[in-house]
């Protein structure tokens, strides 16, 4: 899925359509984000216990990522994701302007990524230490 948690979108179709809104929270297996302000429903709670009241409470309900574009936070316009790969990492960049799209954590998150598998290469690399227990046996032998 190209758009992530706390990314600034623009809608494109529905009851919503030419807003913008910030992602709250992506579902990739449905394929579904919910956004800011955006897909409002009305939902009804019921008093539970003595002494609560019943209520009418907004609540953000999501829509496909399909009717959502990133909007690029360098030159302020809805733009479709592209991918590069830059330092062994793969990141998300704007298609106009071909700027980064993800944040610097997770910028860093990636880099992390990377250094430990080529660590855990190095590693694999590495002559293995062996253990010098044939003179000690042979001083036993004596």
């Amino acid at each position: 899925m190209k758009v992530k948690k706390n990314d600034t979108v623009l809608v494109l179709t529905g009851k919503d359509a030419g807003k913008t809104g910030k992602v709250l929270s992506s579902i990739p297996a449905d394929n579904k984000v919910k956004v800011d302000g955006i897909n409002v429903q009305m939902r009804s709670r019921k008093a539970r216990k003595q002494g609560e009241t019943s209520a009418i409470t907004p609540q953000v309900g999501a829509i496909d990522a399909s009717n959502v574009m990133v909007v690029c936070p360098v030159c302020n316009k809805a733009t479709r994701v592209a991918f590069a790969v830059i330092e062994g990492k793969k990141i998300r960049v704007c298609k106009k302007c071909g700027a980064s799209l993800d944040t610097k954590a997770e910028a860093k998150k990636a880099a992390k990524k990377a250094s430990k598998s080529t660590k855990k290469a190095d590693a694999d690399q590495a002559p293995k230490k062996t253990r010098k227990t044939t003179a000690k046996k042979a001083d036993k032998a004596e």
